[in-house]
């Protein structure tokens, strides 16, 4: 009886361990290689652009950035990163609105008069991924 546990219990773990997946992402196109890129991940329509599942920040070096977001279950997300050229933790703009800092999004979604869609950024997970960003 207690192998049997053991089994399932061990079959259990696999099984749920094999959903943590992870989404590799690599940003290219910076203009220089001053401040830092900072990252969200996003899951949902309503959180996209306000509050990520996940954040993070990597240093920008031969105007390249990479960031990893690891145990994930699989399901539908997108990436929103800016370069924060001035290190100041927000995207700068100018005084209409529109961001003096470059930025980018999975996908290659742009907005038009505004920020990019989460419809257009997303990406279904259900294995690891490598996506790559280029900032336009």
């Amino acid at each position: 009886m207690k192998k049997l546990l053991l089994s399932l219990a061990i079959a259990t773990t696999s099984l749920l361990s094999a959903q943590d997946f992870k989404i590799e992402v690599e940003i290219t196109g910076f203009k220089n290689d001053k401040g830092a890129a900072l990252i969200g991940l996003y899951n949902t329509i309503d959180s996209f652009l306000k509050k990520g599942i996940r954040t993070g920040m990597s240093v920008v070096k031969n105007k390249k950035a990479y960031i990893v977001f690891s145990n994930l279950p699989k399901g539908e997300y997108a990436v929103m990163m800016y370069h924060d050229e001035n290190t100041n933790g927000k995207m700068d703009a100018n005084f209409i609105g529109i961001p003096k800092e470059d930025y980018a999004a999975s996908n290659g979604a742009r907005g038009f008069m505004g920020p990019p869609k989460y419809d257009d950024a997303k990406f279904t997970v259900t294995s690891d991924k490598k996506i790559v960003i280029k900032i336009k």
